[in-house]
């Protein structure tokens, strides 16, 4: 794999990882229709490591969530013996985390099927569609008032469900799970970033096993200067992608997405039935 063809797909991983487009999509259509190296099966642990990459860009942004999390969290081990005060916000943000992390369990139980879809660019086409109406759909509904000090656990687990749906190649995972939390009367702030706090736990738990199996498949010194630009790149990219997000949501512009799906989505259906 040359330098310049993993700075690419960093690029790609980055960007569309976090923007409302998806990520899965949009690296489906272009094995599909340029047969592209399929990086996932062939260089498993380069696909490891972008992800890791748009990780460390959601841990970096939102760095003082993760710590207050990770603070309460060891408080909560500490317990009698735990010496500051408990953190009632962070401690319901964790309780509705977990919530909505759950449901992803049924994803595993149609994992073979969804597989399946990823080489079908007409289904691929279709859920883009479908991701630029729930935009639309979220720019169009007005901004409730709550966050984590007073959304319940029926908000977290209509978010969470939501994520399900995203594993779906075309549909977005940050675009639904936001356009979730606004019709459950988030504020929008509050929306982008339990989406993205959310993915940490998603990417972490999607590629737990794929670690396994991608250094027991040994590594490729050759693979090392493409690895690491490829990291740097999804990294950097996947910053400035939430910078974005966050931007135009915070501007109720969040729904501009929804034309980019939409004509994705069409330009793919035709290029499928043409070609």
């Amino acid at each position: 794999m040359s330098i310049w063809f993993a700075a690419l797909l960093g690029l790609i991983q980055g960007v569309a990882e976090f923007l409302p487009i998806s990520s899965s999509g949009h690296l489906s259509i272009f094995q599909n229709f340029f047969h592209m190296e399929n990086v996932e099966e062939s260089q498993m642990l380069f696909d490891v490591l972008l992800h890791l990459g748009t990780l460390a860009a959601v841990c970096i942004y939102y760095r003082k969530d993760v710590v207050d999390v990770v603070r309460e969290l060891w408080g909560l081990c500490q317990g009698k013996k735990r010496k500051d005060k408990p953190n009632a916000p962070v401690q319901r943000l964790i309780l509705l985390a977990i919530i909505a992390t759950l449901p992803l369990v049924l994803a595993m139980l149609v994992d073979d099927v969804v597989e399946k879809l990823y080489a079908s660019t007409l289904f691929i086409g279709i859920a883009l569609l479908a991701t630029g109406c729930l935009l639309y759909i979220s720019d169009k509904v007005k901004p409730g008032n709550k966050d984590e000090r007073n959304a319940t656990w029926k908000d977290a687990l209509a978010i969470g469900l939501m994520q399900v749906v995203a594993v779906l190649p075309g549909i977005s995972r940050s675009g639904s799970t936001i356009t979730a939390s606004t019709l459950r009367g988030c504020k929008r702030d509050f929306a982008v970033r339990f989406s993205f706090l959310l993915s940490i736990p998603a990417i972490v738990g999607a590629n737990i096993l794929k670690i396994s199996d991608a250094l027991s498949a040994g590594i490729d010194k050759a693979m090392v200067l493409p690895c690491l630009v490829g990291v740097i790149v999804a990294g950097v990219s996947g910053y400035f992608a939430i910078c974005l997000v966050k931007l135009l949501a915070d501007k109720g512009k969040f729904g501009r997405f929804a034309y980019y799906c939409w004509a994705v989505g069409l330009l793919t259906i035709i290029a499928t039935i043409i070609l």
